[in-house]
């Protein structure tokens, strides 16, 4: 029987391990993939207090080390379903079922999808989800990325720099991104902004050869030659397999309180996965900390 359990290795899961061991308590931390979550896919790191330049591999390889150097115990397996036994909490994994007095959900989220015609068949064959991870394979060449947020125009800016040409396509003509960074971006003379669109449509059979966008307001219809689209959307949460365990919205985020605390008592939720204004790597951590100092106040 463990004390906490934390199911996701991403920085909220992590930092709640910190926090649970440093408390005296034992922490089991269970990762369907691999440590690090999202941000190991970040280039560079700009916006996390007084670690103005460090890559996301970088931090998130140092906070898995810090809790490894702790005792925590962290083994890669993909967490199947979890139960609420009031005392204590049945967590049922792939290979082996584990008893915990309390549970952290930091399952994190997945990469959101357009849901068009070849996207997945060409995923790996010029439709990806990570610049930082498949950008060098287009060095030279001319790609588009698709999204508003701040992970679009990151993903934009590093291409830019390896690329001949960048499309960003997004549709709406206002972003959800800092005002910065979009101000930076338009600096650049290989950038190229389609507002108001959507990628509607991928061409090729084997490999993506164009994509087709289409304006919301006028319906005009542009095919854009390119060798990579880089898809960046938003994220959906995976919460799925706890949807019977706790509350979620109908966003599939778990509902929680600013102590997150869900419905289900001894049962907690630490970043993207819950119900927030902010989802950033700071406020990840910050919900780490948080969950695994309420868990560790249960007897």
């Amino acid at each position: 029987m463990y004390d906490i359990i934390v199911v996701g290795a991403g920085p909220a899961g992590l930092t709640a391990a910190i926090y649970g061991a440093r408390a005296g308590k034992s922490v089991l931390v269970l990762e369907a993939k691999s440590y690090g979550g999202q941000i190991i896919n970040t280039p560079k790191i700009e916006n996390y207090p007084a670690m103005p330049h460090v890559s996301g591999f970088d931090f998130a390889t140092d906070l898995y080390n810090q809790v490894l150097a702790l005792g925590v115990t962290i083994k890669f397996e993909k967490v199947l379903d979890a139960f609420d036994h009031g005392e204590y909490k049945l967590v049922k994994g792939e290979n082996n079922e584990y008893k915990t007095k309390t549970l952290i959900l930091a399952t994190g989220a997945d990469n959101r999808k357009l849901g068009i015609d070849k996207e997945e068949e060409l995923t790996g064959h010029g439709v990806s989800y990570c610049a930082s991870c498949d950008g060098s394979f287009f060095k030279n060449k001319i790609v588009a990325v698709t999204g508003g947020g701040n992970v679009a125009i990151e993903d934009a800016n590093y291409l830019s720099n390896i690329c001949s040409k960048v499309y960003l396509i997004h549709r709406r003509d206002t972003f959800r991104a800092d005002d910065a960074d979009v101000a930076e971006l338009k600096k650049k003379d290989n950038v190229e902004f389609i507002l108001n669109s959507n990628v509607t449509k991928l061409n090729g059979d084997n490999v993506l050869e164009s994509i087709e966008v289409t304006n919301k307001i006028t319906n005009e219809v542009k095919t854009i030659p390119l060798s990579g689209l880089f898809i960046a959307v938003g994220q959906v949460p995976e919460n799925e397999n706890f949807r019977d365990l706790v509350n979620i919205d109908d966003r599939g985020y778990i509902i929680a309180n600013e102590s997150c605390e869900t419905n289900v008592p001894g049962i907690f939720v630490a970043g993207d996965a819950r119900t927030k204004t902010l989802r950033q790597l700071v406020t990840a951590e910050a919900d780490g900390a948080i969950a695994a100092t309420s868990a560790s106040r249960i007897k």
